[in-house]
């Protein structure tokens, strides 16, 4: 039999695209895109690291190229792959939760392709024009038109911008969700289905006498928390991306705007503040929300002191909207009270708001024992290591005097950003994307479990390991952002590329397992419009 043949006849008879609902094939279409731009991140990883360690590996690769690839590789990893993943577990697992169906599939649906669409406009701009002012997109760089494609930064901000209107769009989704009495159903709270879903009715029981009921499951409150941080973030990006468009598109028509007046540095205090939601917000409360539903899952136990897990919630997301000026500790002109209040001080406070999230949850796990080790508990604890790893990295990084040391160095990158991102939050996904796997195929079974085992011990040795001689290097002084071509950190960057090529063959063997579990048919039948008579729709959808 022939690969095609493997491919497309595997799994046929136990997966039927055609008798899924529109749910199901909406949350895996999510899955799939972000699983397909997950592959370019590590791609285009491991060509940069190959650069790193040797210029010529990475072969038609220039350093135009290697600073387009950089700006580009995070942004198609946050949006492209993280966002697309969240967004559709989300999407299936609130109205899966509340037992009431998504207020919108339509919206759903819209939310994917803009998402998906805008995040092929920017990575290709930048591909073909070389557009890179680097992911932090400051004040002046991205309107820098002596050293930037006017046009390819134009397509980029866009692509940028068309992201935003999907993740608008998510939000809204949720909310209603959260909010909406289905057709023939008895009128519902609204304003207390809110209240609970923000954290403040578990806020008030801790102080409180009189429990007051939880209308809405802790994940749903923590998913409502995280979609906050999402709405805010959306919001300021978006009017960023307008601001840079409109200096852009004036250039496009012979018109100057250079001189300007923008304040660089409450411009930055703005972007870092957005930006910031997604890092130290958003990431951390949808996180800890996931870990959460997953320890009741997997346990079939009440969540561990889930009265101070609501509340610390509804802290997490407050100091998410206070502690972005750990960014600006290098920058000269930033106020010191700033890098002191919000730098130092709301930062380190994260660790105490991350660490109960982190003892709650293993907490609950404790209390089932013995568990079986399956693949979305074994995930589930690598994310947990992940973030014990990362999150200790990045309080280091907000104390002033250590800042000036490792502040612009591989530290930031290796052992905080993709510890937390690689191991912390993928291996979090992963656990997802297991555990749903079956509730979304109608029973469909793993093709193998050998090739799941070595998707986790690669992909969770890949991360650590690329992480800290990542780190390594930047404690000897490199620098993030810069090319070496004298070969002084080789060492580090070669064992940082090994472990790149881990991460690399636990993905192609995640994404093989996957596709030979359900066979290429039904990987394209996911994409296939659902045959559903339009009588079984809610209103909102005729």
């Amino acid at each position: 039999m022939s690969l095609l043949q493997t491919f497309t006849h595997g799994a046929q008879d136990l997966f039927k695209p055609y008798s899924l609902t529109p749910m199901q094939k909406l949350t895996l279409r999510f899955v799939v895109i972000g699983l397909i731009y997950y592959g370019v991140v590590v791609i285009e990883g491991m060509l940069m690291r190959l650069f790193e360690v040797n210029p010529s590996l990475a072969l038609g690769v220039e350093p135009e190229q290697f600073y387009a690839i950089m700006t580009a590789h995070p942004l198609v990893g946050i949006f492209g792959s993280t966002y697309s993943i969240v967004f559709g577990a989300f999407l299936f697992l609130v109205p899966f939760l509340m037992k009431k169906p998504l207020w919108s599939i339509t919206l759903g649906n819209w939310t994917l392709w803009f998402i998906a669409s805008g995040t092929f406009v920017f990575w290709f701009a930048g591909f073909v024009s070389h557009y890179s002012p680097l992911y932090t997109l400051y004040w002046p760089l991205p309107a820098d038109f002596s050293q930037f494609s006017v046009l390819g930064g134009t397509f980029f901000i866009t692509g940028i911008a068309l992201v935003m209107v999907g993740t608008i769009f998510f939000v809204i989704n949720i909310f209603k969700t959260i909010i909406y009495t289905p057709d023939g159903w008895e009128k519902q709270p609204s304003g207390a289905l809110i209240r609970s879903a923000l954290g403040l009715t578990g806020l008030t029981n801790l102080f409180s006498k009189k429990k007051k009921e939880h209308l809405v499951s802790l994940p749903v409150a923590a998913i409502a928390r995280g979609t906050v941080d999402t709405a805010l973030n959306a919001g300021i990006i978006l009017f960023t991306g307008v601001l840079i468009l409109i200096y852009m598109v004036a250039e496009l028509f012979g018109t100057s705007l250079k001189h300007s007046s923008i304040d660089a540095l409450l411009y930055k205090n703005w972007f870092w503040w957005g930006l910031d939601l997604i890092a130290d917000g958003l990431v951390l409360i949808f996180v800890a929300g996931a870990w959460y539903l997953l320890a009741t899952l997997i346990t079939g136990k009440k969540l561990f002191m889930e009265n101070v897990a609501r509340a610390a919630l509804f802290i997490e997301m407050v100091v998410s909207w206070t502690v972005w000026s750990h960014h600006l500790m290098s920058d000269q002109a930033q106020p010191n009270i700033l890098k002191i209040l919000s730098g130092e001080m709301v930062t380190a406070f994260e660790l105490i708001t991350q660490g109960l999230a982190f003892f709650i949850t293993l907490a609950t796990l404790w209390s089932a024992r013995p568990l079986k080790m399956s693949h979305p508990l074994k995930f589930l604890l690598g994310g947990l290591l992940g973030f014990a790893l990362a999150v200790p990295a990045g309080i280091m990084q907000a104390d002033l005097g250590l800042n000036r040391i490792l502040h612009n160095t591989q530290w930031i990158v290796g052992p905080h950003v993709h510890v937390a991102v690689l191991v912390g939050l993928t291996m979090t996904l992963y656990s997802v994307i297991y555990f749903l796997f079956p509730i979304l195929t109608n029973g469909a079974k793993l093709y193998s479990e050998k090739l799941a085992s070595f998707h986790f011990w690669a992909h969770l040795s890949g991360g650590i390991g690329m992480g800290a001689f990542m780190g390594m290097a930047g404690l000897k002084g490199m620098l993030r952002r810069t090319i070496y071509f004298d070969g002084e950190f080789n060492i580090y960057m070669i064992l940082a590329a090994l472990s790149g090529s881990l991460l690399l063959l636990a993905f192609l063997a995640f994404f093989y397992n996957i596709v030979m579990s359900v066979g290429l048919n039904g990987v394209i039948g996911i994409f296939a419009p659902s045959k559903i008579d339009t009588k079984e729709l809610l209103p909102q959808e005729k």
